[in-house]
């Protein structure tokens, strides 16, 4: 009788465990983490490289980044060289076939839509200029659908037999993301022609979609902290300009921006950035509700 009582629970254990995922996800940022569990449903297993509270340019390579990377499938990046300073370390040291440049298991999203801020040339004196473009393109939710449909084409490469749940993940997602979109343009109607300054050159891509206007970044130069000295010109010279908010990003370093924000006595907004940037962020949806939230609540 034990035995069949045994018997009978370990068959019932096995008839309602989940599936064994076929695609393990390396993700590089949260966003892409999500995107990927959206479009790849139970046949994925997402691993999060970096979290919304940390800078994704500044990432040690540490050994268990490294494992992960061994296990991998596929690497889920934004590219543009924003990973430059880690994601080719984990690459050489986890020494994976499967996710290498040039193999179905290496995806970057930058690719798939059209880089602003270009740099017509590169020096060591410009400060963190990516030689791609901002990789920033995240912050522009309709970046989104180009990135989902391809990495759903990857996912199929990877996995044939999910060829249907990708196809029908994406279909979903579109519809609902395609609505979502108009949802947010409409509510912040409002921003479009608003000037603003910015603690980094961030926001290049939200900043495009939403109409606003970009009077000036913080830094003196990208990556480049600013000194009390370079705030009080800096402020001299935009005053006449009329900024509304300065947009932070919510890892960042914000004492500048608390400076010029009492200043310039306009408020400073942390804006989620990513996914779990802020708590309100804590889905794809959320920071995109977030961002247009906190942006008409600093306005008003």
């Amino acid at each position: 009788m034990r035995y069949f009582l045994t018997s009978l629970a370990l068959g019932f254990s096995l008839c309602t465990a989940p599936a064994f995922a076929a695609v393990q996800v390396f993700a590089c940022e949260p966003e892409w983490a999500a995107l990927s569990r959206e479009i790849g449903g139970d046949r994925v297993d997402v691993f999060a490289a970096t979290t919304g509270l940390q800078d994704p340019h500044q990432i040690q390579a540490r050994p268990s980044l490294i494992a992960k990377m061994r296990s991998a499938d596929i690497v889920v990046c934004s590219g543009a060289e924003l990973e430059v300073g880690w994601l080719p370390v984990l690459l050489r040291q986890g020494a994976n076939p499967k996710v290498q440049p040039g193999t179905p298991g290496f995806f970057e999203a930058a690719r798939l839509v059209a880089m602003k801020e270009l740099p017509v040339a590169l020096d060591r004196g410009m400060g963190d200029v990516h030689a791609g473009g901002n990789p920033h393109v995240q912050t522009d939710p309709r970046n989104m659908l180009p990135v989902a449909k391809a990495l759903a084409d990857q996912f199929t490469r990877i996995d044939a037999a999910g060829a249907d749940t990708y196809k029908n993940k994406l279909a979903e997602f579109t519809t609902r993301w395609t609505a979502a979109i108009e949802g947010w343009q409409q509510k912040a109607a409002v921003l479009r022609g608003v000037p603003v300054l910015v603690q980094h050159k961030s926001w290049v891509y939200l900043i495009d979609w939403l109409g606003m206007r970009e009077i000036a970044p913080l830094e003196p130069k990208p990556g480049i902290a600013p000194s009390t000295s370079y705030l009080v010109d800096l402020l001299n010279k935009v005053s006449a300009e009329k900024p509304r908010m300065i947009l932070v990003a919510a890892y960042e370093d914000d004492r500048g921006s608390k400076w010029m924000s009492e200043h310039a006595n306009i408020p400073a907004v942390t804006l989620p950035f990513t996914v779990g940037g802020t708590k309100d962020a804590d889905t794809l949806t959320g920071l995109y509700d977030a961002t247009v939230q906190r942006l008409l609540a600093a306005l008003h």
